[in-house]
């Protein structure tokens, strides 16, 4: 079992999924993509809507990551969350903006559509099912072995 770390990044992404809670969404954090990229926050509303959320802990962060345009395809909303000191001005025009801190979030500027082909969606959503369930699993059996590795 993996005990939180309450880093800058950490604490923005409990609140981006109490935010998604809150909005009748079921997020799972640090979260590996079929592609080999590993998303902060990502959530499967009612409605199967795939949302990715990027955590931004600071400008150099947001500059130094060039790895966020790989989870476009994978998500029908993708959002940055940044905390109440980061420039806005610096993320592009097309993605979603949350403003969050340790206990929730906002949403400034909703993310631009991007609707999943349904073979991908249906792949997706039962990675993060399984995800999900493996990780609920090891957190009730923490002497548990073996399991998805890419969870």
């Amino acid at each position: 079992m993996t005990a939180f770390v309450d880093t800058p990044g950490a604490l923005l992404a409990r609140g981006v999924c109490r935010l998604l809670i809150d909005a009748g969404a079921a997020p799972v954090t640090e979260f590996a993509l079929p592609n080999g990229g590993r998303v902060d926050v990502i959530a499967l509303d009612a409605a199967g809507v795939v949302t990715v959320v990027e955590v931004k802990a600071s400008l150099s962060d947001f500059r130094a990551d060039g790895k966020w345009p790989g989870y476009l395809p994978w998500c029908d909303a993708f959002y940055f969350a940044v905390d109440a000191g980061f420039p806005l001005e610096a993320l592009p025009d097309d993605a979603g903006v949350i403003l969050a801190d340790a206990w929730g979030g906002e949403i400034l500027r909703p993310a631009a559509p991007r609707p999943l082909a349904p073979a991908r969606r249906r792949a997706l959503t039962l990675r993060l099912a399984r995800a999900a369930a493996t990780r609920l699993r090891r957190t009730l059996d923490p002497g548990l072995s073996g399991g998805a590795d890419a969870i």
